[in-house]
């Protein structure tokens, strides 16, 4: 979601800034060599250029004027930002030893001086060795396979450390050479169990670790800068970003969708690059193949040679998966439902598209449901974003399309079919338009506040329902789960703070923060200036809106969420601009919660859900594996039997054969997620109706116990 303030300032603030920049450029060309005349390596061509110290300055004055929480730059940040850029440079702690952090050490409150000055040199030194460690490490990975892969044992009782984000650094590189030896031995054995013949993983890891030594030779002072700077912009929260040319590029794309894609929302994760979210409607979500939280290894054009991606930069995988409209990509992805050790691929192939507006469009269906001996229909409205076509609004075009028109008519339609209640789905709605969320909350409330919007400088901006009259009066449940960000979040707060709607499932994102992108003299900055508040006077940030009554997770709330992201902005409240008034929830609250508790206690799907990702957070506890060939698979067998038995426990409660073997299944959408069956297949959907109709049943009796008696 972007949202532009009405006081704007981009190019005259560029043009301010610039002036003072280009003086002191000059005065600080001594200092940005800093490496003496004995220590010249082959990464010595990486420079910071005048473009780069200029932009340095820009997005230290940015940050400081703009930043919704405006921090001083001092010792404390510069700590930040030294832990942030080592985290990025190396994060599994592979690469450097003890001694170069020790070195690192005595610049650690220093970086905030640096930056100020324009001294890039300082980042660009540890950058540098940073490189020469990861070719030392490749090189000597690449000379242990050169003596084959069977020279390994792995009869003998030995473990990988795999958590190694709080491990103790190697304290030279003798200890790093048995810590890389352990690592291209547990490469083997993972793909060993994953049935690749001794030649072939020979060969795979090979190919490897020579692109990614070739890779090295392709750095440019741009990759060096970009992820400096960023390791600064993003201590202050994980949204204000640094954009180089090129990236700022692909982002006016991404924001345009002028250039076609899998429509997948992709993020770097160690080595990897991990699906983060699906665009609704896009190639990937309409696929049901990928899933939130897998991860790409590879990537091939139509029937090209699969290419390796494992420890390819972000932007690189991204540009890979790109391609004109019509066009296949194939990924090789690791599924996120594996276990944490469990490195079987799936190959994927998607045609790239343009998302359609038209697809992204809220759709109705109807709810059938027998409760308490009586047929009842409820109408449910799918909306996979907040939509507004500008391009046909602008040219006067009466029948643009929007969330809140398509809605408005949906519920007519329903109304027309006397449905006794509706709910809105909002699952994996991912924001869009703020104007929506605004006029979409209109439609149910009678008038008022549905948003506030606070700037840096503490201004509040409140947006509101200006029509008055609710369009629709009758029993309404909003349904929400850990992917419903931004503007969903937004609607969904409005209709718990009104009182008007129960909301139900999960935890949302919590994605409260506003963005704008400020142009530099070199690439972009994208810096957050703004957050988002419920009527209420509650953030949406961090904390997301928490239902009146929760559904099982389906992904792990401590990998996906605002609360995940390193540096997240707080939750937190200002003053409310809505009067609490009495909610008529609140009286049937502890009774529905029995009741669905009761329901699902014994469900097949709510059951499931609970144990896989029950079964999914005992695994992601475990921070070693075995290296012994036999206990490895003595481990991943019984994963693989705890998987089937939920599998089958699921399939025996529907009437489905039980499965002889777990079957890795491409094309299977996820349980419950299957949009294309029947409303009542859907386990949170219909669950969602049965809560609504048990309120409308306590409400009734209750209403009919009040009524004078003669």
């Amino acid at each position: 979601m972007r949202y532009y303030p009405a006081s704007r300032r981009p190019s005259r603030l560029k043009a301010s800034l610039t002036v003072g920049i280009l003086a002191l450029f000059f005065g600080l060309q001594a200092s940005s060599a800093l490496a003496k005349a004995g220590n010249v390596t082959s990464w010595d061509y990486l420079q910071p250029d005048r473009d780069q110290v200029i932009a340095s300055l820009n997005v230290v004055e940015l940050l400081k004027r703009h930043h919704y929480n405006k921090p001083p730059l001092n010792d404390a940040r510069s700590a930040k930002i030294f832990d942030s850029y080592i985290e990025m440079l190396d994060p599994s702690r592979s690469y450097f030893t003890a001694g170069d952090l020790a070195k690192f050490e005595a610049s650690r409150h220093d970086f905030d001086n640096y930056l100020k000055n324009g001294n890039l040199e300082p980042g660009f030194a540890i950058y540098r060795l940073h490189l020469e460690r990861l070719q030392g490490r490749l090189q000597y990975a690449l000379g242990l396979l050169e003596k084959g892969v069977d020279h390994f044992n792995f009869t003998i009782d030995e473990e990988l450390l795999v958590d190694r984000k709080n491990a103790a650094w190697a304290k030279d590189l003798a200890e790093l050479d048995d810590l890389w030896r352990k690592r291209v031995k547990d490469e083997v054995l993972r793909l060993k169990i994953a049935g690749k013949d001794s030649k072939d993983i020979q060969e795979l890891l090979t190919k490897r670790y020579k692109n990614q030594l070739s890779r090295l030779d392709q750095t440019r002072s741009e990759d060096v800068f970009q992820t400096y700077i960023n390791a600064f912009a993003q201590s202050y929260d994980p949204h204000t970003q640094y954009l180089s040319p090129d990236n700022a590029e692909n982002f006016d794309i991404n924001m345009s969708l002028s250039l076609e894609g899998i429509g997948a929302v992709l993020q770097s994760d160690n080595e990897h690059v991990k699906v983060v979210r699906l665009v609704p409607a896009g190639p990937a979500e309409k696929s049901k193949q990928i899933a939130p939280a897998d991860r790409i290894i590879g990537v091939a054009q139509s029937d090209e040679e699969m290419v390796d991606v494992i420890g390819w930069r972000l932007d690189e995988v991204v540009k890979l998966i790109r391609g004109p409209k019509g066009s296949v990509v194939r990924l090789e992805v690791i599924p996120a439902s594996n276990a944490p050790n469990d490195q079987t691929s799936k190959v994927v192939a998607i045609t790239r598209e343009a998302v359609k507006l038209e697809e992204q469009a809220a759709k109705k269906s109807i709810l059938n449901l027998q409760h308490e001996g009586r047929d009842y229909k409820l109408g449910v409205i799918e909306i996979p974003a907040f939509y507004l076509d500008f391009k046909a609004l602008r040219s006067g075009d009466k029948n643009y399309k929007s969330t809140t028109r398509d809605v408005k008519k949906l519920l007519t339609e329903l109304q027309q079919e006397k449905v006794d209640g509706v709910v809105i789905d909002l699952r994996n709605n991912g924001g869009g338009s703020l104007q929506e969320a605004t006029e979409l909350t209109g439609l149910f409330i009678e008038q008022g506040p549905t948003v506030l919007v606070r700037n840096s400088d503490g201004r509040v901006d409140i947006l509101a329902d200006e029509q008055p009259g609710a369009f629709y009066k009758g029993p309404l449940a909003v349904l929400v789960n850990r992917l419903s960000a931004s503007a969903s979040e937004i609607f969904a707060g409005a209709m718990q703070d009104y009182h008007r709607a129960l909301i139900l499932g999960g935890q949302t994102f919590g994605k409260g923060t506003v963005q704008t992108v400020q142009p530099l003299n070199h690439g972009e900055l994208k810096l957050t200036l703004a957050k988002f508040y419920r009527v209420s006077g509650q953030s949406t940030q961090h904390q997301g809106v928490i239902p009146d009554i929760s559904y099982p997770a389906e992904v792990d709330t401590s990998e996906i969420g605002e609360s995940a992201l390193p540096e997240a902005l707080p939750w937190d409240s200002i003053r409310a601009v809505h009067s609490e008034e009495m909610n008529p929830f609140t009286p049937f609250l502890a009774e529905l919660k029995a009741r669905h508790e009761t329901r699902t206690g014994e469900n097949p799907d709510f059951v499931f859900t609970r144990n896989r990702l029950a079964l999914a957070q005992e695994l992601s506890h475990e921070t070693t594996v075995s290296l012994n060939e036999e206990k490895r698979r003595a481990q991943q067998e019984s994963i693989e039997k705890r998987q089937l038995m939920l599998e089958n426990a699921l399939r025996e409660a529907k009437g489905e054969e039980p499965l002889a073997k777990l079957e890795r299944q491409d094309e299977a959408a996820p349980h419950g997620e299957d949009k294309k069956g029947k409303p009542e297949d859907d386990a949170y959907l219909a669950e969602s109706g049965r809560i609504l109709l048990d309120w409308l049943g306590l409400n009734e009796a209750v209403a009919k116990n009040s009524l004078p008696k003669d």
